[in-house]
């Protein structure tokens, strides 16, 4: 009898095609696999009806590994495609997965604009505040100070705040989770998928490789302590503890909000100019 990792394997990986995957041993992004399948499974949807799209980097061989309908597209358009795909059928249920960098500095105007838009697609930002792929330079969200390959005396720039981003553009619900909250991670996949309209899930991971070594943050594991002591729970208004503020961050449900999709609103709009056609 298979137990639950063998099952997963069986049912959603690419297993006998795909594998050894292509990540740093201890990289986060294979916790982000396992959470989204588990997500997936919870919601019982069939595989059929799924579609995953990603752009460019270390997030876009996701993809690559799951038995879904997968498009590896070009670096910052995956929400493009996505929307493509959602609006000729929009009875699938569409996912981009994107890293820090590929969401919101090459496609940063598509992250924005599909938040204003409020089409309904999930969005899942692995934010592993570096370019890992490429050579380490540093991304929209790598800190002040912080060192990169680009930045080799520390980042002059200061990063911001995907999810917080997110808000603000307007998407229907926005939540942020750690590699380390494994548990919480599957919640907020599953919900960000059922939520009709735009929905974003930033999860905060580890690249030990290109940001932890040139930071002196240590192996994976102190990288995954680091996740811990830096994620505080989000209150009821949104705000932390004034103690947590710093190199902390809120984890949780940042924005649930009740709103026209966009194709629901397409739809209105075109019935509306028939009936003034007749």
């Amino acid at each position: 009898m298979l137990n639950n990792s063998e099952k997963f394997s069986h049912d959603y990986l690419r297993h006998d095609k795909k594998f050894p995957h292509v990540w740093c041993p201890g990289c986060g992004n294979g916790i982000v696999l396992g959470s989204l399948i588990r997500a997936i499974d919870s919601l019982e949807m069939a595989k059929d009806d799924i579609v995953l799209a990603s752009g460019i980097g270390c997030s876009g061989r996701l993809p690559v590994y799951v038995d879904f309908n997968t498009l590896h597209t070009t670096h910052g358009r995956a929400l493009t495609f996505a929307t493509g795909i959602k609006l000729a059928n929009p009875s699938l249920n569409v996912i981009a997965v994107m890293g820090d960098g590929d969401a919101t500095a090459i496609g940063g105007n598509h992250f924005i604009h599909a938040a204003r838009r409020n089409l309904d697609l999930t969005a899942i930002i692995i934010n592993n505040q570096i370019y890992g792929m490429t050579g380490g330079q540093y991304s929209p969200t790598t800190p002040y100070g912080s060192k990169a390959s680009t930045a080799l005396y520390g980042n002059i720039e200061h990063a911001f705040s995907i999810a917080e981003l997110a808000v603000t553009a307007g998407a229907s619900f926005v939540a942020r989770g750690t590699v380390f909250h494994v548990k919480l991670l599957d919640k907020l996949i599953a919900q960000a998928i059922r939520k009709k309209g735009f929905s974003v899930i930033e999860v905060m991971s580890n690249c030990h490789v290109q940001y932890g070594r040139r930071n002196n943050m240590g192996d994976p594991v102190t990288m995954m302590k680091w996740l811990r002591d830096s994620a505080k729970n989000i209150k009821p208004d949104g705000s932390m503890d004034s103690e947590s503020e710093g190199g902390s961050f809120t984890i949780g449900v940042l924005a649930d909000l009740e709103k026209p999709d966009y194709i629901e609103e397409y739809a209105r709009i075109r019935q509306k100019a028939k009936e003034l056609k007749q």
